[in-house]
C-alpha cells in the first residue's frame, strides 16, 4: 500500500528499525541517534553498514548533523 501512493507522488514517512524494509521502500534515510538527525543518505549511497555507523555514532559518509 505504502508503494502504490508513493508512485502517485504521495510523500511517505516510514519509520521502521527494519533495514532490509527500509533499503527497499526509501528514497531518502535519516538516521536519528539521540532524538536528533545524525545523518543523511540518498537511495544511492544508503546502505546497512553506512547506516549503523551513524546509529552508533562511528559516521564515515553521509551528512552528519550534531
Amino acid at each position: 500500500m505504502l508503494d502504490e501512493v508513493a508512485h502517485q507522488g504521495v510523500a511517505v514517512l516510514m519509520i521502521s528499525s527494519e533495514l532490509p524494509e527500509v533499503l527497499g521502500m526509501a528514497d531518502r534515510v535519516l538516521v536519528l541517534r539521540e532524538g536528533r538527525i545524525a545523518a543523511e543518505f540518498s537511495k544511492e549511497e544508503a546502505d546497512e553498514a553506512s547506516i549503523m555507523r551513524a546509529a552508533t555514532s562511528q559516521l564515515v559518509r553521509g551528512a552528519a548533523r550534531q
